[in-house]
Order: structure tokens, then sequence, then C-alpha cells
């Protein structure tokens, strides 16, 4: 009993323990090899340069004028389309209602034309049905002319809806 290790039981347990470490670092490389061949770098979705006026710029009148928007009421009949109204006076069809408003805003649709400034107010009544509401916006915010499509007015925007009584 002489060869008998006198040292406690533990100790002798914690000398014998031996942790390999390769099997360990090898799922580690694994797992980051796998993160860096499935990851996806996403590209900037777009150039956010916005670029905003001063606050002493904004108190400043103007010296553009000031274009009053093109009204457009559109009324609904029993059968479709009731009437075509702009700025209060009768239009025949959509084709006319395109050319009063060619005649208002031009051709030109560049930057600071006065199509470029000019906003629609469309006004529809509730029972109107929708197609008519398309072609409504379609007469006023472009054409073709020899191919070429022409752009009249960008900004158009809904009247409130009417209480009906």
């Amino acid at each position: 009993m002489a060869d008998a290790d006198t040292r406690p039981a533990r100790q002798r347990l914690a000398d014998k323990i031996d942790i390999n470490m390769t099997p360990m670092i090898d799922i580690v490389f694994q797992l980051l090899a796998f993160f860096i061949m499935t990851l996806k770098i996403v590209q900037p979705e777009g150039d956010f340069d916005v670029r905003m006026p001063l606050g002493a710029a904004a108190a400043a009148a103007p010296d553009e004028e000031q274009i009053p928007p093109i009204r457009i009421r559109l009324t609904a009949g029993e059968t479709g389309l009731g009437g075509i109204e702009m700025n209060g006076t009768p239009v025949a069809s959509f084709e006319e209602l395109q050319e009063l408003v060619i005649a208002l805003v031009g051709l030109d649709s560049g930057p600071n034309s006065i199509a470029d400034k000019t906003e629609v107010e469309l006004d529809c009544d509730e029972q109107l049905p929708y197609e008519y509401v398309v072609n409504a916006i379609s007469a006023v915010s472009g054409t073709v002319q020899d191919g070429q499509i022409i752009e009249l007015v960008k900004k158009i925007k809904f009247a409130p809806p009417r209480d009906n009584p």
C-alpha cells in the first residue's frame, strides 16, 4: 500500500481530465464561415441628400407668382358620369378637359414651368364610378404627341368629401 496515492480524490481526478479544445475550435470556425458566407450586404436604398431652406429665407416673400389651383368637379349621374366642371365652367368630355388644361399650363413641362407649379383639385361625388376619376387624372396629368409623353400637371389632390343631404 505504499504505492497508493496519498493525494485527495478530487486532486487525482483533476490531473486525469484533459479537455481537448480542437473540436470546439473547429465548430467555432465552421460557424464563423457559415455566417460570413450567408451574410447579405444591403445597399443603401437611396440618396437622401435633403437641403432644407434657411429660416431667414422662409420668412422672405416669394418672388414667383402664385398660380391658383384648377378645381375640377365630377358629378355622378344615374348611369355613370353626370357632368364635368372646370373652375365652375361645364366641360363636355375628358378630351376637352385636357385641351383646357393644355391651354392654361402649356406643353412646357420642365422645371419652374407653369405645369410644374400648377395644382389640380378633384372634387368627386361618392357614387361616381372609379373609372371616371382615373380618366380625369389621366386628362390633367399628361398627353401623348408624336409618340412622346408630355407631362402636364403633377400636383393632383382630392377635395374633402362633401356632406350629402
